[in-house]
């Protein structure tokens, strides 16, 4: 077909990625952006068709049919709280894909000119290393959010030693492949270092960074995705990798501030080291009240308006529907319910909003922490399940502590707390949290879907 048309077409292409893209940031165009996204990639895909016969189009046939299969059985089968490791492994994939196409691209151009030869294999270097790394790296962060790694952080003597020697290893045997561009073996090897490298690098971090590892681990495979393109002398691949490598760094970014880590720290492992402060007896000044559904009943049916701050916890319980049931119930006694939402509940980017969302939860309810935090002092109830760390009032009081300047929640600012919470244990910086004990508080002990549950039954019993 005419290259012209061909390219031409690709152009559209892209605006409607573009255009896709920026209707994701924000709820309300969030379905149209998607479906854009959606068709955009769907022409891209027949276009590429049209353009090169690589394979039979009964081979092609076959391997689409084998993955829709695939497709909609995760998507049918696959639990809301278990997102983030669908997230992960199909970041993985595309990592794992890049690599395979990368190097087929290598073997077709190895009779080219030295210097065409020299470009393609420049680019399948990058596409094999940052490939490899998001496809292994992918692998153990699945694995950690579904609990097959136990440990939250593994180390070991010399563990940065080794990733920066496996890094140097994959460096020096790109620039032997690009000395020597016939000798393809030196591609593999580089898939290999590069593989061991990516276990290495997502080992040693904890868990409750995984949300940033898992936005990475996105940006990585949208830079595979370039890299690839320039293999294949492909513009929509190129544009497309760089749109979902730049995004996916940039909401790295934005996790990390919220976290008030930077990357490095992330990428090191651990929570942050903890300070001389305060010791735990300190911080609990108060006495802990455990209240009762009932008593949670009653202060709803006195409020005008609740804000409702959703953590892991009710993910864990899969509360969501029972939450959502709460908050209808509620506004259809006139009272005002919002939902405020961190940056980093949950175990990836926007987990709670896509939880929340399942429960048909309508998104003008959901709030982010800059929206939420000015209105805390006219909430009456501030009703918190399964949060800890992002709602931790040390984060802005107390600069010795491990969360010293990390953006939180200000619900000790509202005018009653109720904290649905299983124990009083501390959040993954291992701080107490204050709030438990302060006086305006109530602690309502138990699994957060049955605790949700127990005060609707009252609410409607009453």
């Amino acid at each position: 077909m005419n290259a012209a048309f061909i390219n031409l077409g690709y152009l559209g292409v892209s605006v409607l990625f573009v255009v896709g893209l920026k209707g994701l940031a924000h709820p309300r165009t969030a379905a149209r952006g998607n479906v854009l996204g959606s068709l955009g990639m769907f022409l891209a895909v027949v276009l590429t068709l049209l353009d090169r016969r690589i394979v039979g189009f009964q081979t092609i046939a076959v391997a689409l049919l084998i993955g829709s299969v695939i497709g909609a059985t995760l998507a049918l089968k696959i639990q809301m709280t278990a997102m983030p490791q669908m997230v992960a492994v199909l970041n993985g994939l595309g990592g794992g894909a890049s690599v395979f196409v990368a190097g087929a691209g290598l073997l077709e151009n190895q009779d080219a000119a030295i210097a065409t030869l020299s470009h393609f294999t420049a680019a399948a270097v990058a596409s094999g290393v940052i490939g490899a790394v998001t496809f292994w790296g992918s692998l153990v962060a699945f694995a950690k959010l579904q609990a097959l790694i136990t440990e939250s952080a593994v180390r070991f003597p010399g563990q940065y030693a080794i990733n920066a020697g496996l890094a140097i290893a994959a460096g020096g045997l790109g620039l032997w492949l690009l000395l020597t561009p016939a000798h393809h073996t030196a591609y593999w090897l580089v898939v290999a270092v590069s593989s061991l490298l990516g276990l290495l690098l997502v080992l040693p971090v904890g868990g409750a960074d995984m949300p940033v590892i898992i936005a990475l681990l996105n940006s990585c495979s949208g830079l595979a995705a370039a890299a690839t393109g320039f293999v294949l002398n492909n513009n929509v691949l190129i544009i497309a990798g760089s749109l979902v490598g730049a995004s996916g760094f940039i909401l790295t970014q934005i996790m990390c501030r919220a976290m008030n880590r930077s990357l490095a720290d992330v990428m090191v492992g651990g929570a942050p080291p903890a300070k001389k402060g305060r010791q735990d007896e300190e911080i609990y000044t108060g006495r802990v009240k455990a209240g009762s559904p009932e008593q949670v009943a009653w202060l709803f049916d006195a409020a005008r308006r609740v804000v409702i701050v959703p953590g892991y916890g009710m993910a864990v319980s899969q509360a969501q529907h029972s939450v959502a049931h709460l908050a209808e119930l509620l506004r259809g006694r006139g009272i005002e319910v919002e939902f405020a939402i961190h940056p980093v509940a949950g175990r990836m980017p926007g987990h709670m909003n896509v939880l929340l969302a399942e429960a048909n939860v309508p998104y003008e309810l959901l709030k982010d922490l800059d929206e939420s935090n000015p209105t805390f002092e006219q909430t009456d109830v501030a009703l918190v399940i399964g949060a800890n760390d992002v709602v931790n009032p040390l984060a802005r009081t107390d600069p010795t502590s491990p969360l010293a300047g990390m953006p939180i929640l200000d619900v000790d600012k509202a005018r009653t707390v109720v904290v649905i919470k299983r124990s009083l244990s501390p959040g993954f910086a291992g701080v107490p949290n204050p709030l438990f004990a302060a006086d305006k508080t109530i602690m309502l002990f138990g699994d957060g879907r049955a605790m949700v549950q127990a005060v609707l039954k009252v609410l409607r019993d009453g």
